[in-house]
């Protein structure tokens, strides 16, 4: 059915139209004119602050700069094994705070030293250097592995819990008691001519005592590293010259049928336990660095012209196994002599363990800063960390022997700090382990006369802040502690005014986290 308008409904629907097109149009003014928009009535987008657009940053650098600090015999810390908690701690803290006004990033502490504990176990008795009595807890009760672990951690430093995996009692470590492991774990325990108690590396119980200690601390202190030194089976001057009496494990081996030599035998054992602590560390926080020092050579003559003993046939430690399959994060070898010794050349073991780095491992030399065979410490030391920057190249590193050569001497304090670590620098990091997503950083600026405050969010895995600051073309950088989230910075320098700011986090895998460009419009 069609629909036909007269001509009369059709004159009115035009003239509605027409009036409500006008009713759309702004009213003018009583004067007729329209009123002009003043500048507090336009309201504009602020002008953005943050781009989220990466731009090529500076390059951060990278070394691990670590010390050894020694419980067992009370060598480093703590001092004595009669101290009051409240000098425990202080001891500790003016340790920490020398290492960071010399630029250093981690520390190492023996926290097993003979199976005990310097903090609070389950598993082991409380240790005799540190109360002066196997089992007995500091008063009033404190964990000092807790302790150091947040002290460090506070200033910017990783921590590694160092732990002896198979000696059973230190011959300075006081009267055995019912306490003792050499008590509660007598059939896989021996004593050596020289005082010392040792766990038989063979046996399981030896083995699952071990991982239980490392497992425990893992999952319940936030370390950045398990450490193990080079003490697996034990130097044959330990006793007397004699073989390690390992006759019981031995002949339960031979009698189901095993066929490899002794020797052969002690390194698998070794062999095995090395493995399984990697693996095991990793099945339980992948982000938890793995690191042994053993002895610095593996065999004379490796590389030709090297002198010296064997850990390979003395102490059973196929340390170029280790490194060659990767079952290490990090590689510390105990390089102990000077650069132009001839019969231990520093520089020739340390080209020849960083050749047999094939998996590409960490690889940080030990050396003897507190007793380097030297007419000067401090000298040889600084050349022993150049070589080493020339050989490892990128991400070097070396592990100080002890605190003791850097806290009692004060030239080698001079020398670190005006020339070899003059600078802060980072973790070097570890790219073949992963951690948990890094967040970015929100950045917040404030004018201050002729100053710039800078304000950025916390993040708990941060171990350290990166700030990055562009005057002109030119970058600034600084590596500040967690502790830190603001900075004071001057909006101009050499003329040049401050553009742009960056705020990143490392956490403890040396990660850095992504970032937020604030272009400086204040």
């Amino acid at each position: 059915m069609r629909f036909r308008l007269s001509f009369f409904q059709i004159v009115l629907l035009a003239i509605f139209v027409v009036s409500c097109a006008t009713k759309t149009k702004k009213s003018p003014t009583k004067s007729g004119v329209k009123k002009p928009i003043t500048k507090t009535e336009i309201k504009l987008p602020p002008k953005p602050v943050v781009q989220l657009n990466n731009i090529k940053l500076p390059e951060i650098k990278r070394e691990f700069r670590a010390v050894w600090i020694a419980s067992v015999a009370n060598i480093n810390w703590p001092s004595k094994n009669n101290l009051s908690v409240d000098q425990q701690k202080q001891e500790a803290i003016q340790m920490l705070d020398m290492l960071v006004d010399l630029n250093f990033n981690a520390v190492i502490l023996q926290v097993r030293p003979s199976a005990d504990a310097l903090y609070k176990s389950s598993h082991e008795p409380w240790s005799h250097f540190l109360t002066g009595q196997i089992g007995l807890a500091p008063y009033p009760e404190y964990d000092p592995m807790q302790f150091w672990i947040d002290e460090c951690h506070k200033r910017g430093l990783e921590f590694h819990a160092w732990l002896n995996p198979f000696r059973a009692h230190h011959s300075n470590g006081g009267a055995i008691s019912s306490e003792s492991m050499v008590r509660k774990s007598p059939d896989n325990v021996v004593k050596l001519k020289n005082g010392m108690y040792w766990f038989d590396p063979a046996d399981d119980r030896t083995q699952d005592q071990a991982s239980k200690v490392i497992k425990d601390i893992i999952s319940r202190y936030d370390v950045d590293g398990i450490h193990l030194d080079d003490y697996f089976y034990p130097y044959a001057e330990y006793n007397g010259g004699k073989d390690f009496p390992d006759y019981k494990t031995w002949s339960v081996y031979q009698q189901s049928g095993g066929t490899l030599s002794r020797a052969d035998w002690r390194r698998a054992n070794v062999n095995k336990f090395v493995k399984r602590i990697y693996d095991e560390i990793k099945a339980q926080k992948n982000d938890v660095k793995f690191g042994i020092s053993p002895f610095g050579i593996w065999k004379p003559d490796f590389p030709a012209g090297i002198k010296g003993s064997s850990q390979y046939d003395e102490l059973y430690a196929d340390a170029k196994l280790w490194l060659n399959q990767g079952w290490v994060d990090y590689f510390t070898p105990q390089l102990y002599w000077p650069v132009d010794s001839p019969g231990q050349s520093f520089p020739l073991l340390l080209q020849w363990w960083n050749d047999e780095n094939t998996k590409g491992r960490h690889l940080w030399p030990g050396l003897n800063t507190v007793a380097v065979k030297s007419p000067n410490k401090a000298t040889e030391i600084a050349r022993e960390i150049e070589v080493t920057r020339q050989i490892i190249k990128n991400n070097a590193g070396e592990v100080h022997y002890s605190i003791a050569g850097i806290s009692k001497n004060y030239e080698m304090q001079q020398e670190l700090k005006n020339n070899s670590y003059k600078d802060k620098v980072l973790i070097p990091e570890t790219t073949w382990l992963t951690s948990k997503p890094l967040s970015e950083l929100n950045v917040d600026l404030k004018k201050q006369g002729n100053n710039v405050v800078i304000n950025w969010t916390k993040n708990n895995d941060a171990l350290s802040y990166v700030i990055y600051l562009k005057y002109g073309d030119n970058w600034q950088t600084e590596i500040v502690s967690p502790q830190i989230n603001t900075k004071t910075v001057t909006s101009s320098s050499n003329g040049k005014k401050l553009t742009t700011v960056v705020a990143r986090y490392a956490d403890k895998l040396g990660k850095l986290s992504g970032y937020k460009v604030v272009s400086v419009t204040i």
